[in-house]
């Protein structure tokens, strides 16, 4: 057996420590999501998520100024008379995510654009599909998903990341964006989102909770690991280039099990209500917000994450640069 001694050689010493660690955590690592608003020069604080804000697209250079993140995720966020029960301000190609994708090719080309796809947001029923009779048919939102991608598509996101969970919708999109010539278009799928209570925040950010019942009807059960390992893998086969695990730090498990079986690169989503939990503890004195964050961080790394979506990006690859 090995003295415990030569550990403690390692680790007292800061340039074998570096050396040594077997994880660590990169900017290249940090994807922001950004809520986009219409409107002119109006920033709206999210008060479930201080320090977070929706903005509208003039801003978007003055947000993005000096930030080193290597990648956004858009959210879109139209207002009440944008909404409908057959959304078609989410295919409008100059609604707001076509005039987001526009300005940050525009003011900062070295950043990645990955868009949202799904419903939620702008139907009038808060639902990520058409409903029919009481309830979201997923074969009839599938041509309305892809509709979607292909005019972020045409703007010239980089990557677009169905979120809806309908069965069948990467091989969907996949199809409608090879058959316009987007074969280059990268898909991120949300492969396995859990229905999870820890959305909250984000839906009041987003303006998109349902009018009626939930969405566990197509979101994943949180006891059910090995569906979620099937349903990414399925995603895999219809066309899929990214995976995503979403939450991320209850869901380590889920990351680790299908880092194991999948050599696709996977993202995993620190979500609003994670970032929460970090800011209002941290905003009491409970915790320290830096070393916590971080901490939370490299485990979704360490879990086996490529690349982690948080509303701690700007900060945490401020924290990394210095």
């Amino acid at each position: 057996m090995f003295p415990k001694i030569r550990m403690r050689r390692i680790r007292d010493n800061e340039r074998l420590r570096k050396l040594s660690l077997e994880t660590t955590l990169g900017v290249n690592d940090l994807i922001l999501p950004l809520f986009i608003i219409d409107g002119k020069n109006e920033a709206q604080n999210i008060p479930s998520m201080p320090g977070v804000q929706r903005i509208t697209v003039d801003l978007i250079e003055k947000f993005l100024d000096k930030t080193r993140v290597p990648a956004v995720l858009l959210f879109g966020v139209p207002g009440p008379e944008k909404k409908s029960s057959l959304p078609s301000a989410a295919f409008d190609d100059t609604g707001l995510i076509p005039r987001a994708i526009h300005t940050v090719k525009q003011v900062r080309p070295d950043i990645a654009i990955i868009t949202d796809i799904c419903l939620c947001a702008y139907t009038d029923h808060g639902h990520c599909g058409i409903v029919d009779a009481g309830s979201v048919d997923n074969d009839k939102t599938l041509p309305l998903l892809s509709k979607m991608a292909l005019t972020h598509a045409r703007a010239g996101a980089d990557m677009v990341a169905p979120s809806a969970m309908m069965d069948g919708q990467v091989a969907a999109i996949r199809k409608v964006l090879d058959s316009h010539n987007f074969t280059e278009t990268a898909i991120m799928s949300y492969a396995a989102k859990f229905a999870s209570s820890f959305y909250g925040p984000f839906r009041d950010a987003a303006k998109s909770a349902p009018s009626s019942g939930d969405r566990s009807s197509y979101q994943l059960p949180a006891g059910n690991r090995q569906e979620a390992i099937r349903d990414a893998l399925l995603d895999e086969s219809e066309g899929a280039d990214w995976l995503m695990v979403k939450p991320a730090m209850l869901y380590l498990d889920v990351i680790q099990e299908l880092r194991q079986k999948t050599h696709l690169p996977i993202a995993a989503y620190q979500v609003s209500g994670e970032y929460a939990m970090i800011k209002f503890a941290s905003n009491s004195g409970a915790l320290d917000e830096r070393k916590v964050v971080m901490e939370s961080l490299i485990s979704i790394k360490r879990a086996g994450a490529n690349a982690i979506i948080t509303y701690y990006a700007k900060e945490a690859a401020q924290w990394l640069s210095s």
